[in-house]
């Protein structure tokens, strides 16, 4: 090819590519300042939106504003606008105002607990939202400029080239001042560079992230009165998860290195026979005529060594106390856990403002560990999908592997919402247990993992599957016969009191489980129970044996119900 015809196609191939530039640029502009999401703020909707002022504005309506000046680069800010603030809020008084807020002050505490998740959240979002708005601008300018060359036809083209191509270098110039500008003209000036304003700042947030914030309207009145309060509650909740938090990681070591000494004194006292063949002594059947309490209890087979065995974390009941969230990141790595099991109700009403609760559950939950969870009565179908796309592995009927162990779970049937009374989602308990038993015959599984617990005692009569885990009653029963399997309930991990908030620091008793499943017998071997008490302290129990189901003697009644119908 000559040099003649190579230089008009590199420049044809130059402002093409300069078009094109300048075409994602602008596109990338519109995208990213136009970019929004809704998500919650503490107890209220609230709609994120970018700008360009260089400031993050949360807009209370007609409570005023509050302002500080934003973090991101390039003169970008944030406008969170609260949707949810009653616009009957006219007058800053203690008898009003603060009234009507009070009942927000837990909710905002939790909320401020863990606001990083919120962050990513709304980060995650906003994100998306830009990339989608800036790939339907660029496909709008696209189609504009094919729509355009087909209006013209290709001899109006060429003469509109012909007389363009004695002013490219203007035309370039241009292009490019007009992409700036429209850049820039998206922006207002930042703080530093306007006239100040008259905003007052509030020194209720002084040692805290918000320190400087400038207020406007009525919001100042009502953070100086009303900020005190919220802001001692936040410190105090702080407080007292990171004095558990430590009692918690002491409390683990100190059992750890008794039950190390237990171990060695078992070995010295009760060494392995040489004649034991390698693959252990054959299994002696159950003692028909043994009650459950007195049935022999397994421990670990001697091809499975300690350190083979899988570690499960059991939490329940959550119920939003994101203040539980840094003691469940202790367990989870001073046990060497692989699988930390949520049975449920880890919101407190299944609302799209909870998200922050589940992210913070999730994110809870360090890396290369599975979190797998069933929606309880006081989740939803939001909820789930929140949880599940921070991380978790919602059950919905189905048998899931982790680490080995098969779970079957499913969401519970039922739906309790605060002021409401308990309601069907479509299926009973009994027709749930059905489908279960069904699935678990069908699809092998180790165990089982629901909300509520007679929703499985239909499958533990099948013999089907070996384990149960439930939560719902906020107390725990240990692990016990019922049908074929062992049913294990735990007490709620937010220490939930009837009558009282799970917000805050512990108004009752919170429990975290270990158990530790050999993959050999596919069997639970035992569980321990972790205990958080009010006061902040930490008792970490005994390893305690799980039971041996005993089977029913010959002729005798089959447990619950007789055998699954087909």
């Amino acid at each position: 090819m000559s040099e003649q015809t190579e230089a008009p196609r590199r420049r044809r191939w130059l402002v093409r590519s300069a078009v094109v530039l300048a075409g994602l640029l602008l596109s990338l502009v519109v995208g990213v300042t136009t970019a929004s999401a809704e998500a919650g703020f503490g107890p209220h909707l609230a709609r994120y939106s970018v700008t360009t002022d260089d400031l993050v504005v949360v807009d209370l309506g007609p409570l005023g504003t509050l302002e500080v000046d934003s973090p991101l680069p390039l003169t970008l800010g944030a406008r969170v606008t609260v949707q949810e603030i009653p616009a009957t809020l006219t007058e800053v008084d203690d008898a009003t105002t603060l009234q009507a807020l009070s009942g927000d002050l837990q909710r905002y505490v939790q909320f401020f607990s863990a606001p990083r998740t919120t962050i990513e959240d709304v980060t995650r979002a906003v994100v998306a939202d830009a990339v989608r708005r800036t790939a339907r601008t660029f496909v709008v300018l696209v189609a504009l400029w094919w729509v355009g060359r087909l209006v013209l036809g290709a001899p109006r083209r060429a003469e509109l080239a012909q007389v363009l191509a004695a002013h490219r270098a203007h035309l370039a110039g241009a292009t490019a001042l007009a992409v700036l500008v429209a850049t820039v003209s998206t922006s207002s000036l930042g703080p530093h560079d306007r006239v100040e304003e008259s905003r007052p700042v509030s020194q209720v947030f002084a040692g805290t992230a918000l320190e400087g914030a400038r207020v406007t309207g009525r919001l100042g009145g009502v953070i100086d009165t009303y900020g005190t309060k919220v802001l001692a509650a936040y410190r105090t909740n702080q407080d007292f998860y990171a004095k558990a938090d430590t009692a918690l990681a002491a409390a683990w070591d100190e059992r750890q290195v008794l039950q190390a000494r237990a171990s060695r004194v078992r070995e010295q006292v009760l060494p392995v026979p040489a004649a034991t063949p390698p693959d252990g002594p054959p299994a002696l059947p159950p003692d028909p005529t043994a009650s459950p309490e007195a049935s022999p209890t397994p421990e670990p087979t001697p091809t499975t060594p300690e350190e083979d065995l899988v570690v499960l974390v059991v939490v329940s009941d959550l119920h939003c106390n994101v203040g539980m969230a840094p003691l469940i990141t202790t367990l989870v790595e001073r046990s060497g856990a692989s699988v930390v099991l949520d049975a449920g109700d880890t919101t407190m009403n299944g609302t799209a403002v909870e998200q922050y609760c589940t992210s913070t559950f999730a994110s809870a939950v360090p890396d290369g560990v599975d979190l797998v969870a069933v929606g309880g009565n006081h989740d939803s179908a939001d909820s789930a999908r929140s949880y599940a796309s921070a991380g978790a592995t919602v059950l919905h009927g189905d048998v899931v592997e982790v680490a080995g162990i098969r779970v079957l779970g499913d969401s519970d049937p039922n739906e309790t919402r605060a002021g409401a009374a308990t309601a069907s989602l479509g299926e009973s308990v009994t027709e749930v247990g059905e489908r279960l038993a069904r699935t678990a015959c069908d699809d092998e599984a180790d165990l089982l993992l629901i909300h509520t617990p007679a929703v499985g005692d239909r499958v533990l009569s099948t013999g089907c599957v070996p384990a149960q885990v439930s939560g719902h009653w906020h107390r725990r029963t240990d692990p016990e016969q019922v049908g074929l399997g062992i049913r294990y309930i735990s007490a709620s991990s937010a220490g939930a009191t009837l009558g009282q908030a799970t917000v805050g620091p512990l108004n009752g008793t919170a429990e975290l489980t270990v158990l530790r499943w050999d993959p050999a017998t596919r069997l639970v071997v035992d569980s321990q129970v972790v205990r958080v008490t009010p006061s902040a302290g930490v008792e970490v129990g005994e390893r305690r044996p799980w039971p041996q189901v005993v089977l029913p003697q010959r002729g005798g009644p089959v447990p619950i119900n007789g055998p699954v119908p087909s």
